[in-house]
């Protein structure tokens, strides 16, 4: 590449706190067939780099080195058979590994175009929850217009992502989070009801209101139960993190008698092909949101690439909303 000839990336060897994360040097590698390189703008923060970085989420095989799952950027250079993108293009890219570096190598069908009315710093983070929510509130939850949903952690990247997703498809909206601050936040995304579970009891609000027919739950433990007992009949409940753990005790007749469903996915290790069927859909519901003004990634905090464990220290301390971005 002119004038470059290293990238950075960060790692995290051995595995443990922020003070475990690197930023090193390595030689640029060029994009292989299918692929596109992209000069990163900003790349997004996320709960599952945490728990890559403490050791617990190996990266699929094949993944580029390095820590990362989201970028934003212009278009540097395409891999063989690559179209429908030019060298310079303003994109963000949903990516396996890597995305916390100078240059991001994404699979071409898992980068879309940066909408209209966003700065490219704001588009990197887009990917991670615009992809997460897109597959389990609404393929997998199969959110229809003027259904209930749940979102816990509603001022969390994927919760404030999920709120104005939710919003936009003309559903009505719970969510919970830790404070009356975050509360606020929500309801001004467009939650119709935002709930700080430190001082009131979600399963009881939410059961008052009618129940719920979506739940999207990233806590886990003992909010399965609850969630259950607040479902209405034929309701589904999607599981995408645990932060209270991922076993649980439950009463299984709720579960029959309410017909509920229980499901749960992850991202990352799904195949490139999947993930391009993905950002397809997003592309053409989600985009046309995003550029009404019905959607907009809300920005915590930006670091420095060289200040990626201050960023990880603001990640664990709880007390962000919205996205954490690192800028190279």
């Amino acid at each position: 590449m002119p004038g470059t000839k290293t990238n950075r990336i960060v790692t995290a060897n051995p595995p443990g706190g922020p003070d475990a994360l690197q930023v090193e040097t390595r030689a640029l590698l060029q994009p292989g067939p299918g692929e596109i390189l992209i000069r990163a703008a900003a790349c997004g923060v996320n709960r599952p780099d945490q728990i890559e970085r403490m050791g617990f989420y190996p990266a699929p095989q094949g993944a580029p080195e390095g820590l990362g799952l989201e970028a934003s950027g212009h278009v540097e250079a395409l891999g063989e058979g690559v179209a429908g993108f030019a060298v310079g293009d303003a994109v963000c890219a949903l990516v396996a590994g890597g995305g916390y570096s100078d240059y991001v190598i994404a699979p071409a069908g898992s980068v879309l175009p940066l909408p209209a009315g966003l700065d490219l710093v704001e588009a990197a983070g887009l990917p991670e929850t615009v992809f997460t929510v897109w597959a389990n509130v609404f393929e997998i939850g199969a959110l229809l217009q003027g259904e209930t949903i749940l979102i816990h952690g509603g001022s969390s990247g994927i919760g404030t992502t999920a709120i104005q997703m939710a919003k936009a498809a003309g559903a009505r909206v719970f969510t919970t989070a830790g404070s009356d601050e975050k509360c606020a936040l929500c309801e001004r995304l467009g939650a119709d009801r935002a709930i700080n579970y430190r001082d009131q009891d979600f399963e009881a609000v939410v059961t008052q209101a009618g129940g719920a027919d979506l739940v999207l739950d990233m806590v886990g433990g003992s909010y399965v139960q609850k969630n259950i007992n607040l479902a209405r009949s034929g309701g589904r409940l999607v599981s995408i993190a645990f932060l209270q753990g991922s076993r649980v005790d439950l009463d299984l007749m709720r579960v029959m008698l309410k017909r509920l469903t229980l499901t749960g996915s992850t991202l990352r290790a799904r195949p490139n092909a999947e993930k391009a069927r993905l950002a397809a859909a997003l592309r053409q519901t989600v985009w046309p949101w995003i550029e009404a003004g019905q959607l907009r990634p809300v920005i915590d905090t930006r670091f420095a690439l060289a200040d990626v464990q201050a960023a990880h220290e603001r990640l664990d301390s709880g007390a962000h909303s919205g996205k954490i971005l690192l800028i190279p």
